[in-house]
């Protein structure tokens, strides 16, 4: 092998070559995929968000493609045994569609609900939207997204009027003279991002980290502040006040862009660096030279990340960087700007076609009346027939199985059995349900729970659409056809809408013989069909198929019609015009009219074209420590592992990078507790525990400790993490609760 591809082998295979794009961070690496008689290969490629890099998540990536492990066959919970067993997909559908039918017979619609994912493809998430609201008729739909820049895109909303992770290109970052990073950790999230940073600084740039931890990107920092965790919303407002004291803010773009900047003005004045200094531990000296290189810098990029969004007071951490970069004049201004490293690889797009509780396709707000009028238009159906706002994800995981919540759920592309906070809890609530149905290409944590497990293609496997940080729509295509036994998603929402409205169909011309109609018109179903209503006549289950293509061409040009005239508006973008430009970035309104790089340049998507300044102020965390529990915790990720691990944890040399969970402290903090390097020590919060060995770094404040989030069992982060969430986004407080450390 050549350029140092790794290898999934599949003998036999034909020769074939695809450009693509890698299955992980939202980055979204250009890559190439090679398929001969040895297997499949990967080849990182030109394009302009990697320039030819790809981390090692990256390289063996084609390694899952032909896993032992890897989901072929549908599974069954066989009720005697209570194990998995398999079967076919006839028998799995069935019985989906009769526990579908019986619960909401009994309890109604909403007693179903639907989980989502950040990875899957614009297509996918489009058409599981459009599935819960009329193919089940739920309310009850969130995603795992939820947990991850929800609070960022609620800051962005109120401030903004849209939500793009990136509004300008990732290309900018080379060219700033300052850049602050809040709580991102690119060089492990995002490797081939470091090329901007360290283009960055070539170029003469300063890099500035807030961290609470000396990460491999906080080393790279020409300053790093090092707060406690929670305080990052204090350490905004004492920067916006040393920047309003030494006469840094423009007040010019202040005046002709803005509005409610004076009630900011006075609230921050009360942050006087050294309170923020007490509250936080950052030195004054730090915060001054932070603010200095903002306030005098030429091009000036503020960044945040999930270090300062993973609160319950997320929403407005992000809104005081926010504040702090209008009053200094950046958005909008070349070169310079506010953004958000979005973390899953479809997190923007995911959110923007009908994933989220609260929004339908365009990124448009589900209790609008024009919204609704639209979106129904294109589905086929009246306004009055689309059911209202769901939950956020973690209060619907949370009602799981409870007298007045959803007793059936369908999860798609999401683990929450490892991911959900207090999940020990969450656990508990994905057992109590009548009916759990997972579709995943592996066996996930939350896969063994299931009643019922449909094994999904891969993403070499199904073509389709990304949205990457920058708001870039992508072209994912297929290499090869998935293995034998093997769905797409968008087969799976398909054939289940077809047999629901078969058994409902059934249901009313022959009551109590609903089992044996839905089994004869499941048979007589047809495959998917071009999206329409069908004609005149067509048997229901054929009418359901075809509002629920398979073909997921078919399916972006209705998510195109869908978002038409939305904030996130896609209606010019197509895959041709995708091919020929590396990507199109939203909003594109028309096909022969331009798209958006860069937003803000003339006006904010507001009413009046004015970005809105907030008032928030500092608030402790919703957990704060105390004698039995006097310590910090905070979680985050490790460099060669993604996410819930159910990936990256079966790639051998991954696994062999970073082969199991770990609580990192400070030295001083372990010979306090009389805990050596290794040892194996036990993390208890109030709502579990986690045991793992102690890996001891001066890099970590002493009053704080830090584990990786990838890992299940005993390992597991999210087994100590708390559930209180941010109010307005529903954002669980992931990255800080208190514990107790001992040796185990």
């Amino acid at each position: 092998m050549t350029d140092g591809a790794r290898s999934a082998t599949r003998p036999g295979s034909t020769p074939r070559e695809v450009a693509t794009h890698c299955p992980y961070c939202a980055l979204q690496c250009g890559m190439t995929l090679r398929e001969d008689d040895t297997g499949v290969t990967v080849h990182p490629r030109q394009f302009p968000t990697n320039r030819g890099g790809l981390c090692q998540k990256g390289w063996t990536a084609a390694e899952l493609l032909d896993h032992p492990e890897r989901l072929t066959t549908p599974l069954l919970r066989d009720p005697a045994s209570g194990e998995l067993r398999p079967a076919s997909w006839d028998a799995a559908l069935d019985r989906i569609v009769t526990g579908i039918r019986a619960i909401q017979d009994d309890a109604g619609p909403d007693a179903v609900a639907v989980f989502g994912g950040g990875g899957l493809t614009n297509e996918k998430a489009y058409a599981l939207g459009k599935f819960a609201r009329i193919g089940l008729r739920t309310r009850n739909i969130d995603y795992n997204g939820r947990f991850c820049m929800s609070s960022a895109a609620a800051a962005g909303m109120r401030a903004f009027g849209i939500d793009r992770g990136l509004p300008f290109p990732l290309a900018d970052l080379g060219r700033a003279d300052t850049l602050l990073l809040v709580g991102a950790n690119p060089a492990e999230t995002m490797p081939p991002l470091v090329r901007w940073l360290t283009e960055q600084r070539r170029n003469g740039g300063q890099l500035i980290v807030v961290d609470p931890r000396v990460t491999a990107t906080a080393r790279q920092a020409d300053l790093h502040l090092q707060p406690l965790p929670g305080t990052d919303l204090a350490v905004a407002n004492a920067l916006l006040h040393i920047a309003l004291t030494e006469g840094w803010v423009d007040r010019t773009y202040v005046a002709e862009r803005t509005s409610g900047f004076e009630a900011v003005r006075r609230a921050v004045a009360a942050w006087w660096p050294a309170r923020a200094e007490q509250l936080s531990g950052v030195p004054v000296a730090d915060l001054e030279a932070t603010a200095r290189a903002l306030g005098t810098g030429g091009r000036v990029i503020i960044l945040t990340a999930r270090g300062a969004e993973q609160h319950a007071k997320g929403v407005d951490t992000v809104t005081a960087y926010v504040n702090l970069a209008l009053a200094l004049g950046l958005p909008g201004r070349d070169g310079s700007g506010y953004g958000c490293l979005t973390g899953q690889g479809n997190g923007q797009g995911g959110r923007e076609h009908g994933q989220k509780a609260d929004q339908l396709p365009g990124y448009r707000k589900i209790d609008d009346p024009a919204a609704r009028e639209h979106v129904a238009q294109v589905w086929g159906v009246t306004a009055d027939e689309l059911p209202g706002p769901g939950v956020p994800a973690y209060q619907l995981l949370d009602s799981l199985g409870t007298p007045d919540g959803p007793r059936a759920l369908l999860v798609f592309g999401s683990n929450p059995v490892v991911s959900a906070p207090r999940a020990t809890r969450i656990e508990r609530r994905l057992r109590d349900l009548d009916l759990l149905v997972v579709a995943d290409l592996l066996l996930s944590e939350t896969a063994a729970l299931a009643d019922v497990v449909l094994p999904t293609a891969q993403w070499a496997e199904e073509d389709g659409t990304m949205t990457n940080l920058e708001g870039r729509v992508l072209r994912r295509r297929a290499l090869r056809n998935p293995p034998p036994g093997v769905r797409t998603d968008l087969a799976i929402i398909s054939d289940l809408a077809a047999r629901l409205a078969a058994a409902e169909t059934a249901a009313a011309e022959a009551p109590g013989a609903e089992a044996h109609a839905a089994e004869t018109a499941a048979a007589e179903a047809p495959g998917a069909t071009p999206a329409g209503t069908g004609p005149a006549g067509a048997r229901p289950e054929a009418v359901a198929a075809a509002r629920f293509p398979a073909d997921p061409a078919t399916v972006f040009a209705e998510l195109r019609r869908a978002s038409a005239g939305g904030a996130a508006d896609y209606a010019g973008i197509s895959w041709a015009r995708i091919d020929d430009q590396d990507g199109v970035y939203w909003p594109c309104g028309t096909e022969d009219g331009p798209d958006t790089p860069r937003l803000f340049a003339d006006r904010f998507a507001t009413p009046d074209g004015r970005a809105r300044f907030h008032t928030v102020d500092h608030r402790p965390a919703a957990e704060e420590v105390c004698a039995t529990y006097p310590l910090h915790f905070t979680t985050g990720r490790v460099l060669t592992q993604y996410q819930s691990g159910t990936q990256t944890r079966r790639v051998a040399a991954l696994r062999r990078a970073a082969p199991e969970a770990f609580v990192e402290l400070h030295p001083d903090l372990a010979a306090r507790l009389g805990i050596d390097d290794g040892d194996a020590v036990k993390v208890t919060s109030r709502r579990g525990e986690l045991c793992a060995p102690a890996r001891l770094s001066a890099g970590i404040r002493p009053d704080t400790v830090f584990a990786p989030f990838h890992y299940a069992g005993a390992g597991r982060a999210n087994s100590v993490t708390n559930d209180a969430v941010d109010p307005i986004s529903g954002m669980p407080e992931f990255k800080i609760c208190a514990v107790r450390v001992e040796k185990a």
